[in-house]
């Protein structure tokens, strides 16, 4: 049987993807940032489908191994993330791979969402690659208060080009599972892309401040001896389907009352 974790074929696709033109549609390009959707080579029969989206932006303000480090700080992103609900790490699987749970908050009525990920990264010379998908784990089963989200394929390549600049890239195939029509998840998506692309640059911008006075030393993503997080056999997960959950978007009196915040 077949590790579940991703192998270097894994990170070698994702890199080509993040570079490539081929099947990709520009929808986007100003100052330094551009976003693409993926246009399948083959069109499927199966009804509307939640589309890849890839934005890249070049950073010439900010280090390459910073915008990393904004990516794995935890701690961090409950400052500079405006719709993060909750996230937590929660087990280690290898020295460079673990799964982690993160939820966000969704304009009413539309519940709020949350997602278990398996997270894996590897880091070259001059490249940083984070690579994620949806997992089921026996002790993280969806909820009534979150509708369950599923990333089919996430994650960030960074090219350095200098002491501080780089080429950032995010690609992403998700879906946010619920009552939204396809076509909606496909333009919002677009549209929202260059504003979450600015905040994880602002991000950057303010990183090195931020982590001067908290644990400067610590980064257990780069240092595995730091890591603290219980370990966990990768076989007891399993890919998450979004066909396997249920499509459910409705807040009930009560989760109303617990606050549905906008964005």
């Amino acid at each position: 049987m077949s590790s579940i974790l991703p192998d270097e074929a894994v990170f070698a696709d994702f890199r080509r993807q993040c570079l490539s033109t081929d099947n990709w549609v520009n929808k986007y390009d100003s100052n330094g940032m551009q976003v693409w959707v993926e246009v399948p080579a083959k069109k499927e029969n199966r009804g509307p489908k939640i589309h890849k989206i890839k934005c890249k932006i070049v950073i010439r303000d900010v280090s390459a191994a910073t915008m990393y480090d904004v990516l794995h700080d935890n701690q961090y992103r409950r400052d500079w993330d405006p719709n993060m609900e909750d996230s937590y790490d929660i087990a280690r699987l290898s020295a460079n791979a673990d799964v982690g749970y993160y939820s966000w908050r969704c304009l009413k009525p539309l519940k709020k969402r949350d997602v278990l990920t398996l997270r894996s990264w590897k880091v070259t010379d001059d490249e940083y690659v984070i690579v994620n998908f949806s997992v089921k784990h026996p002790k993280y089963p969806p909820t009534s208060k979150f509708v369950r989200a599923v990333s089919i394929l996430t994650g960030y390549f960074i090219k350095a080009t200098g002491p501080t600049s780089c080429i950032f890239t995010y690609l992403s195939q998700a879906d946010p599972k619920g009552l939204i029509p396809k076509v909606v998840v496909n333009t919002a998506t677009q549209m929202l892309a260059p504003k979450v692309m600015k905040c994880v640059h602002k991000a950057g911008q303010d990183y090195s401040a931020w982590k001067e006075n908290n644990s400067p030393q610590h980064k257990p993503w780069l240092h595995p001896d730091q890591n603290t997080l219980p370990m966990m056999d990768p076989a007891e997960l399993s890919i998450q389907r979004a066909d396997s959950l249920e499509d459910v978007d409705t807040c009930t009196k009560e989760e109303g009352q617990d606050g549905e915040d906008s964005p």
